[in-house]
């Protein structure tokens, strides 16, 4: 008898009686919440119970583990499955109370502070046994493919015959929604392309999305797709009852040795309860009816059987004693291989420290474009990192990041440190948060496009900021100095979304200097992504009061005049025109400051007190950018900046057309400063200058 319905007192298989304890503790805890989308976790228990008990290599008693095998829930509603399997596995961090919790903060302490709870409506990397926060769907996929590539790379710089260090496998489940969105496709692509086979995605096939039947939606032969990107595919025809069959799969998938592996698994969402197998098990509750289905005679909620608990317990001591052979091997390793050891040792560990070559640095003596000065800057750090793991979206040669043709990463030499994404942004944000997620500092992911396409990638971006994820982005061309590209490539708007960002360092340097500086921030952080937003043309002009190290402070003085009624602020490429706006507006007679702000978000961190010498010492403190200018109201009394699209002509004719260089930013200034000096009103808090 299978765990799939009444059968209270006859004696079921240790599989089978974890299927249905499992499966009561899901429906309890959803119906402690009122819901908690129960229906795909009840479906996917004898997956969960294939997977956790029989086949991935883990310590529950070390949850990082570094050889452990990597889990990602990419269909993350699916939590209180994940949440349940580290419960009957024996993480101790996850207890009953914490499950009681789910989906639920817990009440303010006496100290007044609001308690956080560890099951969370999805999961967050936080959580010890969480290895990926998940929920966009979609993404957990593509950050299991940057898991998988992780893994191949460290194995093939670092195992040695005889001596297999870095072993170990990703396992990603997925749902019908999941499949359908881009950023799966594209990560299954490049995934199949690279041959990763020591990845095994799993599919709940359950045929029901949020709204209804998959098949409102869908007509596809999802297998022939998945051959079709280079997948290896194995059916699961009974993925309701049957561990063994899944087992069977899963130990096909095993032996692929140049594919990953597509597991598709026909299951039925809320199986066994009064709405199996339609849309109301989505994320609806279930009936005491539906929790007596699986009680086994015990009315309690929340328990698991004394069978259930003893057949999860052995996995303690398997973990223990996997991961003890594991540190066996790496002493052998480390008496044969030591300077690999060693190297390997760094790794694990996150060693970085590259502040001293980065003030070595010099700038050449003719002015760069922030983009091309980057690349020199990428190349020096690559020689010198080798946690970097850098990529692009097919635009490699215009990010101007150098020639890495000695070290792209490919099926045959996983060894390398570039990839070739393609056209794919969304997928190599994302795959880039799965190598960040590998090992804290293990790797240092880079990717590169056009500011304009990390549009495209800004959900992968999002995610890695809310995982505290270090990625590092390289954003080109980013302001209408673009040029003839016109403005489907020229990102007016585009800062606003990441500067908004919480957790995301968004800096724009105006020149070489800033650039090194920029990097000296992004790599200091330990536990945010940063973006680097670069020109694509150099600036006219030198600008010879920059500092590498104030690009920490966020923004500081470069042109200090005394008693200055007006302070222009800017950045990036704008910044060469504030400074001849300054000298054009000084010898008119209005002394004018200027003030470089690389990096908002890191300005409004310093003192007040450093903030208010930096801005307050004029009465107008106007911005300077090609940009719509969203976020420097903050800050600013006025702004010059863009209220439209951008233009397709050549770059520093757009500019002029906009009133952004030097000779329109003086006017608009001037033009302002006497109509409010002349006005008996009293001065708005912001404007927007014309």
């Amino acid at each position: 008898m299978n765990g799939n319905g009444p059968n209270p007192r006859n004696t079921l298989s240790n599989n089978d009686q974890a299927i249905r304890d499992l499966r009561k503790i899901i429906i309890d805890c959803c119906r402690q919440c009122g819901g908690g989308h129960g229906g795909s976790a009840i479906g996917m228990v004898p997956l969960a119970v294939a997977l956790w008990r029989h086949t991935m290599k883990f310590n529950p008693s070390n949850p990082e583990w570094f050889n452990r095998d990597r889990f990602v829930l990419s269909n993350g509603h699916v939590a209180i499955l994940l949440y349940t399997m580290l419960y009957a596995s024996g993480y101790p961090n996850m207890t009953l109370d914490e499950l009681k919790l789910y989906a639920s903060a817990k009440e303010p302490g006496k100290d007044g502070q609001w308690k956080s709870t560890l099951c969370h409506g999805h999961p967050e990397r936080e959580v010890a046994g969480v290895e990926v926060t998940t929920g966009p769907l979609g993404q957990g996929i593509a950050n299991a493919v940057g898991l998988a590539i992780a893994s191949k790379n460290l194995g093939a710089q670092f195992n040695k015959p005889g001596h297999q260090i870095i072993t170990s496998k990703v396992y990603c489940t997925t749902g019908d929604g999941c499949l359908q969105e881009g950023v799966a496709q594209e990560a299954m692509a490049l995934a199949g392309h690279l041959g990763l086979n020591n990845l095994v995605l799993c599919y709940d096939n359950n045929q029901v999305t949020c709204d209804g039947p998959l098949s409102w939606i869908v007509s596809e032969d999802t297998n022939g797709k998945m051959r079709a990107m280079g997948w290896n595919v194995v059916d699961v025809w009974d993925g309701d009852s049957s561990v063994d069959e899944i087992l069977a799969a899963l130990k096909l998938a095993q032996m692929s040795t140049s594919k990953p592996t597509f597991l598709n698994i026909r299951t039925t969402i809320g199986y066994g309860t009064a709405t199996a197998g339609t849309a109301k098990s989505h994320h609806g509750t279930y009936s005491d009816e539906d929790a007596a289905l699986y009680a086994n005679g015990d009315a309690q909620p929340h328990t698991l059987s004394n069978q259930t608990r003893e057949f999860f317990s052995q996995l303690k001591e398997q973990g223990k004693t996997v991961e003890a052979e594991w540190d066996s091997r790496l002493s052998s390793y480390a008496h044969s291989y030591p300077k690999d050891a060693e190297k390997l040792r760094q790794r694990m560990t996150g060693q970085l420290d590259v502040q001293d070559l980065l003030r070595q640095l010099t700038t050449p003596s003719e002015p760069q474009a922030t983009r091309q000065y980057n690349g020199f800057v990428f190349n020096a750090l690559m020689d010198k990192v080798p946690q970097m793991l850098a990529g692009g979206a097919d635009l490699w040669n215009s990010n101007q990041m150098g020639d890495q043709s000695n070290r792209i990463l490919s099926r045959d030499h996983f060894d390398g440190r570039v990839i070739r994404y393609g056209i794919r942004e969304h997928a190599m944000a994302a795959i880039s948060n799965g190598l960040a997620a590998f090992g804290p500092g293990t790797f240092l992911p880079v990717t590169a496009t056009f500011l304009m396409f990390y549009l495209y990638a800004a959900p992968g971006v999002r995610m890695g900021a809310l995982s505290n994820l270090k990625v590092i982005h390289i954003a080109t061309h980013d302001s209408i100095g673009e040029g003839q590209n016109g403005p489907t490539h020229q990102p007016v708007e585009v800062d606003s979304l990441f500067r908004a960002m919480p957790n995301l360092l968004y800096i724009r340097p105006a020149d070489e200097e800033e650039v090194i500086g920029a990097w000296m921030c992004a790599l200091a952080s330990p536990d945010q992504p940063s973006i680097l937003s670069l020109a694509r043309d150099p600036p006219g002009v030198r600008l010879f009061t920059t500092s590498r190290d104030k690009v920490a402070r966020g923004g500081y003085v470069v042109v200090e005049n005394e008693n200055a009624p007006v302070t222009l602020v800017s950045c990036g490429s704008e910044l060469q025109f504030a400074y001849d706006a300054a000298l054009k507006l000084s010898t008119l007679g209005i002394l004018t400051r200027v003030v470089s702000m690389p990096c908002i978000s890191l300005f409004e961190k310093q003192p007040e007190d450093y903030q208010s010498m930096v801005l307050s010492t004029s009465r107008h403190i106007i911005s300077v950018e090609a940009y719509v200018s969203t976020v420097w109201a903050r800050i600013c009394t006025a702004s010059i900046s863009m209220d439209s699209f951008g233009y397709s002509g050549a770059g520093a004719a757009n500019f002029k057309r906009f009133g952004l260089d030097g000779d329109g930013i003086a006017r608009k200034v001037q033009d302002y400063v006497r109509a409010v000096d002349s006005s008996r009103t009293p001065m708005r808090r912001w404007v927007r200058l014309r």
